[in-house]
């Protein structure tokens, strides 16, 4: 088994994450020098000029990055329209934000019932939400808000345009049928 190939694979599971010399050693199973040497012949792959990433040693972990060379390139990629599409899941995240806001990552995943890390960072550096502070509860996570930006990507004058989130649930409910449900209970003959 091509190990190099694994641990390009395991990298990139892990995006931002990054592996820790110690993960990487126990996962594969290699000694510290093994793991090292390994390490060292992936990196000088990536060094090449015709490749586009790169394992950098950030925060006590390896992790694959993006070329600094390149960056005027994914900056045109984040600025251009055609690209800005959001999804789903940016959109859900967008809404519990906007009507939470200032509110927290993990209070977000806990709305969610899935991580937000990864898709909170792409709002971020779309520029629809931005770090606002602080919160008072142990650890001091980062608080988040909409910006402005999304305001702009909504056609929305301020955040007093909104929809009212009773609304939206009144809607939501007046379009239930409950008679005509998949789930009504079988008429019983007495």
């Amino acid at each position: 088994m091509n190990l190099e190939a694994v641990l390009e694979g395991l990298l990139f599971v892990v995006g931002d994450d990054g592996l820790t010399m110690s993960q990487i050693k126990d996962i594969l199973s290699l000694n510290e020098d093994e793991a090292k040497e390994l390490i060292i012949s992936l990196k000088e792959k990536y060094e090449q000029e015709d490749r586009g990433i790169r394992i950098n040693f950030l925060g006590n972990t390896f992790k694959l990055t993006t070329k600094k060379e390149h960056k005027e390139y994914y900056q045109k990629l984040i600025e251009n329209p055609e690209t800005n599409v959001l999804s789903q899941s940016a959109l859900e995240t967008l809404a519990i934000i906007a009507y939470n806001e200032p509110i927290t990552r993990l209070r977000v995943d806990e709305i969610r019932g899935v991580s937000s890390r990864e898709m909170i960072k792409k709002l971020v550096a779309k520029g629809l939400v931005k770090e606002v502070g602080r919160s008072d509860l142990p650890g001091r996570p980062i608080l988040y808000q909409t910006t402005s930006e999304f305001l702009d990507y909504f056609g929305l004058a301020s955040k007093d345009e909104l929809p009212k989130f009773d609304t939206i649930v009144e809607e939501i409910t007046d379009s239930i049928d409950l008679y005509d449900s998949k789930y009504k209970e079988e008429e019983t003959i007495q």
